[in-house]
């Protein structure tokens, strides 16, 4: 079943138009992601790599430096927990150097077999800074509904110690938009001044996100498993969830001075078909600033 959303603002649908426009998606370096983003993905959308500790950090810079090679922007995720040392390091920026790479994410990343001398994404982002890196932009991961490892506190904290060193913010996956909106007021209060760019999942298949949960390999789909059990509820409760919602519901906010709110960015499971229809549906359905919008809502997809 298929629900509809009317958006009769001119101002949000103008917002939501840029919004749209501006998308980034993330995507996984499994065996045929470089075709499937080849295939599906426009040059002018922005992405990510995550590094998963099935694949290792190099598989992330493996495929990063492909799809830069075939004109995409590419941000490659750098994990504190699979880089081994500040020699690898070195290694790695050297490669991002070589094919241009101007933006990369620092995570903590989940704990591996892989022995490393760094502890968290602080420690990554100060031995960054401390070699001739080259990066014009330097995302690091925020967690608006918390996390089951750390305190509220204990997580703004963390982030008023990377800032210094990022410049701009991702957040996990979050579905409900008055959560976020206060987070990122209260980023503003502490003065944590950064831009978020909300996570969201794309137009994701059910049985797709079961498969590609699955190729993360046994243990880590197990933890995947684990620590997503809120969004797969979202997912196979028919009609619970739907990409449009969380951002229509912040649209009206981006860029308003009480939040740092700058933007969003989309987790495709590597679902990318989909999502990129869908977000080509959505800029069909809104103004492109050359005239009035067109009546008529913006449909949902299933």
């Amino acid at each position: 079943m298929k629900r509809t959303l009317t958006v009769r603002d001119p101002a949000t649908r103008e917002s939501l138009r840029r919004v749209f426009d501006d998308l980034g998606y993330e995507v996984i370096p499994f065996k045929k992601t470089e075709q499937s983003v080849l295939s599906c993905v426009p040059r002018d959308v922005r992405l990510t790599v995550t590094a998963s500790p099935a694949k290792g950090q190099d598989a992330t810079i493996d495929l990063t430096v492909r799809l830069v090679g075939h004109g995409y922007t590419v941000a490659p995720h750098l994990s504190a927990q699979q880089i081994r040392d500040r020699s690898h390091l070195a290694d790695v920026v050297a490669r991002c150097r070589e094919a241009g790479v101007t933006d990369v994410f620092v995570v903590g990343g989940d704990p591996s077999d892989e022995p490393t001398e760094f502890r968290h994404a602080h420690d990554l982002l100060v031995a960054l800074h401390e070699m001739d890196h080259g990066f014009t932009d330097i995302g690091i991961g925020g967690h608006p509904e918390g996390h089951p490892t750390a305190s509220t506190e204990t997580l703004f904290q963390a982030l008023e110690d990377k800032a210094p060193l990022a410049t701009h913010i991702k957040t996990q996956i979050v579905f409900d938009p008055a959560v976020i909106l206060r987070w990122a007021r209260e980023l503003k209060d502490r003065g944590i001044d950064l831009p978020v760019h909300v996570g969201v999942p794309g137009a994701v298949h059910r049985q797709k996100l079961l498969r590609v949960s699955g190729g993360l390999g046994i243990g880590e789909s197990a933890k995947f498993l684990k620590k997503q059990q809120n969004l797969f509820w979202r997912f196979f409760v028919p009609g619970g969830y739907s990409p449009n919602t969380i951002i229509k519901g912040l649209a009206p906010h981006v860029g308003k001075p009480d939040n740092a709110i700058a933007g969003f960015h989309v987790f495709t499971f590597n679902d990318l078909g989909p999502t990129e229809a869908w977000r080509q549906r959505m800029l069909r359905s809104l103004p492109d600033g050359g005239g009035p919008a067109r009546p008529g809502p913006v449909r949902e997809v299933p």
